[in-house]
């Protein structure tokens, strides 16, 4: 029977996952795949303490490559890692696990100094994901999903590019589609039953089709491709805002009302962020953390608590203190925008400093949740008995 509207998102995620995995069970327990999970962490811990010495908030004490290959490790190995062992969950196949354990190899080997090596293993975990994703498109062929294989697309050409020797900004146009498309999918499908107009699926069709032509103009004309990369995002954004379920969600309660907010406030930055870079015909600083901060956590934000039990099998009960992350997240968020338009490096490095500590709040927060809302062992026990 298919859910209604306003059936909690948790239970139509769930489904989700479980729907593309139901033809196989799954060889990979759970907890065999926390190391990859790990992986991905190391990356991101790498990442951020790069980010932090660019922005002026440490002076040492990040690895060389979490500064010089900051982009590369928040994505290709961190997102990488983590979006790809979502989508071997749903394939249930375990030849789709070396999607995740590649990009996550793959930053382990950028962060020791083994730069081509380590950007050649990612982007071979960037195609196994895109093999992946079309095992999926092939089990059950949609819309949605086709957009989550073309997304994968995106991100394989991105970190082609950066493998064979291109800098990380002729990368992030396409990185941005790889993104954007991603989180899109995911929405159209956990959004499905919500009435829309005939030509609204044939208008995000038409966006997605911008966003790739797009990135792939930048490289003739890249101010010109960066503009129309801009534009597409700001009607993606007013696109998501307009027929998302998010809209309706946001007047119930508890976690299925969190979630909501964390994908409005992501909407927000999303069209901030294309408007940015619109205006200026390039991705600057402002623009670049609005999208990849604002937009893309928020939705990691927001994910996250449904996510986790289909991935992992563990529970992430809602508390009113998933919050405060989001709060200091868009907060600091601000901060670091304000700082840039105003030209203030002090304020720029204390919004950095914030954002940074806003992921390890929600880091600690959810797992705090989960300890918290695991059963006792002899409660499991008898369970099992």
């Amino acid at each position: 029977m298919d859910a209604g509207p306003h059936e909690p998102r948790s239970t139509v995620a769930l489904r989700l996952v479980g729907r593309l995995s139901a033809s196989s069970a799954d060889p990979v327990a759970p907890r065999a795949r926390v190391p990859l999970l790990v992986l991905g962490f190391i990356a991101l811990a790498a990442g951020l303490a790069g980010g932090l010495v660019r922005a002026g908030v440490l002076s040492g004490g990040a690895p060389a490559a979490g500064i010089a290959w900051h982009g590369a490790l928040m994505v290709s190995a961190f997102f990488g890692t983590v979006i790809s062992l979502e989508r071997a969950v749903a394939l249930g196949r375990l030849w789709g696990y070396a999607a995740p354990l590649a990009c996550g190899l793959g930053g382990v080997l950028l962060i020791a100094g083994a730069t081509a090596a380590g950007l050649w293993l990612m982007a071979a975990g960037a195609a196994a994901l895109v093999a992946a994703s079309a095992a999926v498109w092939a089990r059950q062929p949609g819309f949605e999903v086709g957009v989550l294989l073309a997304a994968t697309l995106c991100g394989l050409t991105g970190t082609g590019l950066v493998a064979a020797g291109g800098v990380p900004a002729a990368a992030l146009p396409w990185w941005i589609a790889f993104f954007v498309l991603t989180i899109g999918g995911e929405r159209l499908e956990l959004s499905r039953y919500v009435p829309r107009g005939p030509g609204a699926k044939a208008l995000f069709a038409l966006i997605a089709a911008a966003l790739v032509l797009a990135a792939l103009a930048g490289h003739w004309a890249p101010e010109a491709g960066r503009r129309a990369l801009g534009a597409a995002l700001v009607a993606l954004a007013l696109w998501l805002a307009v027929h998302d379920i998010a809209r309706q969600t946001v007047r119930q309660r508890g976690l299925t009302r969190y979630i909501a907010h964390c994908l409005l406030a992501g909407y927000v930055w999303l069209a901030f962020g294309g408007a940015a870079t619109l205006v200026t015909g390039a991705v600057q600083d402002a623009a670049l953390h609005a999208l990849m901060l604002g937009f893309v956590f928020s939705m990691v934000f927001g994910h996250a608590p449904v996510i986790l039990p289909a991935v992992l099998r563990v529970a992430v009960p809602y508390a009113p203190w998933l919050y405060l992350p989001l709060v200091l997240l868009h907060a600091t968020l601000a901060l670091r925008v304000a700082g840039t338009v105003l030209e203030a490096p002090a304020l720029y490095a204390a919004g950095a400093a914030g954002n940074a500590v806003a992921l390890a709040a929600f880091i600690l927060t959810t797992a705090t949740l989960v300890l918290r809302g695991r059963p006792p062992r002899s409660a499991v026990h008898r369970e099992a008995a």
